[in-house]
């Protein structure tokens, strides 16, 4: 299961890292005084309808499916589609868009994002919220990658940790606080969280039109995004990302089916979502301390053990416990996982910048395609099986085989690495 928090943020030592390897473009930017939070607080909001956007439908599978007409699996594929869409498309509206001025893209990719929200919560047919959550997920995935380089620009060097810290933190709110809440209103109507989405970032588009100030960046073509992906290396630990969130997006998009037989009452589903929440913010935090003290590398490879491991462990449980059993110990896999998925994104990120220090920024834009696309086969992955005839449980078995050839993909990279280092 994912915390996109994590997935789209970096903690304060991976961003201090990427200060090293991205300086400022302008003197401008590196004289100046202070951060801008008043302009900035907008930015966080705008990331926090983002944030529940990225959670809230998981948790109300069945009323969709029930109001669409369509099968569990099939409503699943609304939170697969925006992951699809996000991961192809971010890296070509990034360039058509990169001699805009940096304000009006962050303007109007929220527009495009919020149209595609109340198209979603308006769809009279399964059709027409398929479209909306194309067309949300096409003003959301550039709207993630504005709002970083943006701050990225703006902020002065040594206060460029602060600024993201700050930003980001509209989708650690959304990921604890806003989901808890979607869900409370989603009991009602599953089309009501859509709305206040597309309410809170209509407040945002007013802040950042009136406050934001303007920003202009060189311009970059597609080509030069896509130099990094000449390196087999670089691809294949892409493709680790993209192997992280498909196991998790593969239980993550049917949690409530795979949780609802344990806990029936929709409150109880809230309370969990809450604690997976604060469960992936603990794993950021554990894992950004720990990269500091050992190498990312190696703090990546006890978390994907580790997920696997619980994976099995969660597999076992379900096919195996009783009723009672399987009750208590159905928490303890699901807040494991969010402990080490929310924990998997710093270590992962860092690996990346190191690898490319003179590409960093592009490198972690491809990351976010990569993980999108990891999002994406993870809940097309999860209706296969379930479509098949896989019971929701049967899930824990196809994320641990994910997990398994992740998990080689990460050895062979850490070896060659070794060697290369050895080598030199």
């Amino acid at each position: 299961m994912p915390s996109h928090v994590t997935h789209l943020g970096l903690s304060g030592r991976l961003i201090g890292f990427v200060n090293a390897v991205e300086p400022a473009t302008t003197a401008a930017v590196d004289t100046a005084p202070r951060l801008p939070y008043h302009a900035l607080i907008w930015l966080a909001v705008a990331l926090f309808s983002t944030g529940i956007d990225g959670y809230v439908l998981a948790g109300l599978l069945p009323s969709i499916a029930s109001d669409l007409r369509v099968s569990d699996a099939a409503a699943g594929q609304l939170v697969s589609v925006f992951a699809l869409t996000s991961a192809l498309a971010a890296p070509l509206l990034g360039t058509v868009t990169s001699a805009w001025e940096r304000r009006r893209t962050i303007a109007c990719a929220l527009v495009v994002f919020v149209a595609g929200n109340v198209i979603t919560a308006a769809a009279p047919s399964y059709g027409f919220a398929m479209a909306g959550r194309v067309i949300a997920a096409l003003g959301g995935c550039l709207l993630a990658a504005a709002i970083s380089g943006y701050v990225l620009h703006l902020a002065p060097v040594h206060q460029r940790g602060r600024a993201l810290s700050f930003v980001l933190g509209g989708w650690m709110t959304a990921t604890a606080l806003g989901v808890p809440v979607g869900l409370v209103l989603g009991q009602s109507n599953w089309r009501l969280p859509l709305i206040m989405v597309a309410v809170v970032g209509t407040i945002a588009l007013v802040g950042i039109v009136l406050k934001l100030p303007r920003l202009e960046l060189p311009s970059g073509t597609l080509a030069e995004r896509l130099r990094p992906l000449r390196k087999p290396r670089l691809v294949v630990t892409l493709l680790v990302s993209t192997g992280i969130l498909c196991a998790s997006y593969t239980c993550f998009t049917y949690a409530v089916l795979i949780l609802k037989p344990s806990f029936p009452a929709h409150w109880m589903i809230i309370l969990i979502m809450f604690g997976y929440g604060l469960a992936s913010l603990l794993g950021n935090s554990l894992t950004g301390r720990l990269a500091d003290r050992f190498t990312p590398v190696r703090v990546l490879t006890v978390v994907l053990i580790g997920l696997l491991l619980n994976s099995i462990f969660g597999a076992i449980v379900f096919a195996t416990a009783s009723a009672g059993v399987i009750t208590a110990l159905a928490l303890v896999w699901f807040f494991a996982a969010g402990v080490g998925n929310g924990g998997a994104a710093v270590p992962q990120q860092a690996r990346l910048a190191a690898m490319v220090p003179e590409s960093a920024a592009i490198v972690l834009a491809l990351n976010g395609s990569a993980i999108s696309l990891g999002s994406a086969s993870g809940g097309g992955l999860g209706g296969a099986v379930l479509t098949a005839g896989g019971s929701p449980p049967r899930l824990l078995i196809a994320a641990s085989v994910v997990l398994v050839l992740t998990l080689g993909l990460h050895s062979v990279i850490s070896m060659t690495s070794r060697r290369s280092y050895h080598s030199n």
